[in-house]
């Protein structure tokens, strides 16, 4: 049996990092993990290939040679996966479907032969036996939440390792909390399940086995979602990254009650954490009522961004606009003010969207305000609903919160307020690298010297800060430049919309 694996094609989103990759000489952020897990489930006497369109084009001679064609994506990848779909149908591949892009349902796929809903563990089995009986159903159903125990480590030979900026795993599934706007309740639950310790260290030593090195982000919904059983396994990470000197650099999502836990931040840090992305949502606690994002109505969100940064982590943070109780203070008054206070040089700007299997479709539904399908895609300035604020002041608003904060003089006052608070006592030895090295070189003469006048200013007073007040956080200051050149060119996408 030959089955070609196909990762669809992203739309320029908050998380492709596009603009950032040219940087460091990469050809995408992320690798496939899910397809990459899925072929370590397949036989060993199949033969397997696939193709990122992120990193490489699919050719057709690719689909002829292949007996199915296998397709995982997200909503913001539909369009690319539509067309390879319909390319299969043209050349008579069947193709089997499934991944988070089906929450919408399968009648938007008519040219699909196999649906496979849920996670993967739970209907892939049946779908494996019922293919080699000549039996296989059309729709392969959910069945339950399973345990994440199984040995499974991502196939990795499958792909180039070096085309990725960050690779990917994951150490849990689930989110115990029940925010109207999310739908990760009704994708992975409210349980949080967890790996084995020793199974998810035997994970990071098949990575570090198969040559990578750099940034691992961990693809958690809440990676403390489950403190007794992450605290389990920290302490067998901070040895595996001793032993090996720290080769990689993690980034997780977390809420704001990280910042209850000292312990788990200190243990986090130890571990080779760096990044944390924060859902933090809006400053208006109005709409973190409206949303029920309850934990962050009683929290200081402030305080506690600051907190996690003394404690030696970047918190990163995504921002919606849209919620009935919004208005237009909430754009300059509250939300900028705040990322720029809080030093968040780091943050998703995003339009609110109701998504399929949310308590916020739900609603919208119910009260006839639903208008098309949400796309998941960062520079929609406008919501698939009727908002209560005039949509004409929201897209206003919402471009207008993009330019200020990412302007050279605003993403600078960020940066500036994150390197004030940012303790680097606490953060793990890093080897300097070549890529490192490469993209500060980059960064010195694409901003530095041609980026534009105001562009080059804030690029050498953002340094100079660095060097004056927290000089060991100088790489960081760099770091942040390069985002910034991205977000500044994400924000022209964000305005032509």
């Amino acid at each position: 049996m030959r089955i070609l694996m196909v990762y669809p094609k992203f739309k320029i989103t908050f998380w492709s990092f596009k603009y950032l990759l040219t940087f460091i000489g990469k050809k995408a952020a992320f690798p496939p993990a899910g397809l990459l897990t899925v072929a370590a489930m397949l036989p060993k006497s199949w033969e397997v290939e696939l193709v990122d369109m992120n990193v490489h084009r699919l050719d057709e001679k690719q689909i002829e040679h292949a007996d199915y064609v296998f397709i995982s994506a997200m909503t913001t990848q539909s369009e690319s996966a539509e067309q390879v779909i319909r390319l299969c149908n043209r050349i008579g591949i069947p193709v089997v479907l499934g991944g988070p892009i089906l929450v919408a349902g399968c009648e938007h796929f008519p040219g699909v032969k196999h649906f496979l809903l849920g996670e993967v563990e739970n209907t892939f089995p049946e779908f494996l036996d019922d293919i080699a009986n000549q039996k296989a159903k059309r729709i392969y159903p959910a069945k339950n939440f399973p345990s994440l125990t199984a040995p499974l480590i991502p196939m990795w030979s499958l792909i180039n390792l070096h085309d990725y900026a960050s690779m990917l795993l994951q150490w849990g599934r689930g989110c115990p909390f029940c925010c109207t706007f999310c739908n990760i309740a009704a994708l992975n639950g409210r349980k949080i399940r967890t790996k084995l310790p020793e199974q998810f260290i035997r994970e990071i030593d098949a990575l570090y086995e198969a040559g990578a090195r750099g940034s691992i982000m961990l693809a958690d919904d809440n990676f403390i979602g489950n403190r007794s059983e992450t605290k389990k396994m920290l302490p067998l990470l901070v040895k595996w990254q001793k032993e090996h000197g720290y080769p990689f650099e993690l980034t997780a999502e977390v809420d704001i009650t990280l910042a209850d836990d000292e312990g788990l931040m200190t243990s986090m840090v130890q571990a080779g954490f760096k990044k944390v992305f924060l859902g933090l949502e809006t400053p208006n606690k109005a709409s973190l009522i409206e949303c029920k994002k309850f934990q962050n109505v009683y929290h200081d969100m402030l305080a506690c961004v600051r907190k996690m940064q003394s404690f030696g982590l970047i918190p990163m943070s995504g921002f919606m606009f849209g919620f009935d109780a919004d208005n237009p203070e909430t754009f300059d008054d509250e939300a900028i003010d705040f990322i720029q206070k809080a030093g968040i040089a780091i943050s998703m700007l995003s339009v609110l969207q109701a998504f399929p299997g949310t308590d916020l479709y739900d609603k919208l539904q119910k009260e006839g305000r639903l208008l098309t399908t949400a796309t998941g895609n960062n520079t929609d300035c406008y919501p698939n609903f009727v908002p209560k604020m005039p949509v004409e002041k929201l897209v206003q608003g919402f471009k207008k919160t993009w330019r200020k904060i990412y302007s050279p003089r605003g993403y600078y006052m960020t940066v500036r307020s994150f390197l004030r608070a940012y303790n680097t006592d606490k953060k793990v030895p890093k080897k300097t690298n070549k890529s490192d090295l490469g993209a500060f070189f980059i960064s010195i003469w694409c901003i530095g010297f041609f980026g534009g006048p105001m562009k080059s200013f804030y690029y050498w007073a953002t340094l100079l800060e660095a060097l004056l007040y927290n000089y060991r956080a100088f790489p960081e200051a760099v770091t942040l430049q390069v985002f910034g050149s991205h977000f500044r060119r994400f924000a022209k996408d964000v305005r032509r919309s």
